[in-house]
């Protein structure tokens, strides 16, 4: 039987590396960027818009456009190995002449280094950017939840809808700058969408199968929540 997973060690790339220890003493601003950083503005020239290095972690601006290859690259040049992306997110800031900035959080673990990628997007441009889905599959949900909250399209990926708010949600992104924070419409008008949506058009019953536990339950219990008693908030 072929093993499935491959256990890969950290650091395992370099060989007699040292211990892993805690940085103390880390400068706001400077410090030594992480060497894949160099490696990616000498293979992509003019893709990399600049590098910072904040609290000891290292940011690398590039271009949207060169995103996806850059990504590609990152994965798998034998040099740098980042294997394990954790995270994508977005930055909006209220200066409304600054872009909004789509976050990629990069970890090679046979290097052991941690890279933080980012991409800049005018706000009075199209909010879109190539999806990583295809390299790594945790951009799965990752890229749906930026999507629902920021509004950011992910091209190429193979199931863009909202994953927080519901499908036919109309009152925007919720963690855009402009979005009030009681909502664009009434509690009552909300309610009144949420009921009124058919989940079953567009979500498969495995997703739904929390609905299952309902039936499951005792049958008295059934009855008086489906009387509308309230279980507490």
């Amino acid at each position: 039987m072929t093993a499935r997973f491959e256990i890969v060690a950290a650091g395992s790339a370099v060989p007699d590396s040292p211990a892993p220890a805690t940085p103390k003493n880390v400068s706001h601003l400077g410090g030594q960027p992480n060497p894949s950083a160099a490696a990616l503005a000498a293979r992509f020239h003019g893709a990399v818009e600049r590098v910072v290095v904040i609290w000891g972690e290292t940011v690398v601006f590039v271009k949207p456009a060169a995103v996806f290859e850059a990504m590609q690259w990152l994965r798998d040049d034998p040099g740098q190995q980042y294997d394990f992306l954790s995270d994508v997110t977005a930055v909006e800031y209220r200066d409304f002449e600054q872009p909004i900035e789509v976050v990629w959080h990069l970890r090679s673990l046979p290097y052991r280094r941690f890279l933080r990628v980012k991409a800049q997007l005018p706000k009075n441009g199209p909010l879109e950017i190539a999806s990583v889905w295809p390299l790594w599959k945790s951009a799965d949900w990752l890229e749906r939840e930026c999507y629902d909250m920021f509004g950011i399209k992910f091209t190429g990926h193979p199931d863009l809808r909202r994953i927080l708010m519901w499908e036919q949600y109309r009152e925007g992104y919720p963690l855009r700058k402009d979005f009030p924070l009681r909502g664009r419409f009434s509690r009552a008008e909300q309610l009144r969408q949420a009921l009124a949506q058919n989940p079953e058009s567009r979500y498969s019953m495995e997703e739904l199968s929390v609905a299952d536990a309902f039936e499951d339950l005792p049958e008295d219990m059934r009855k008086r929540l489906s009387a509308g008693e309230r279980t507490g908030e």
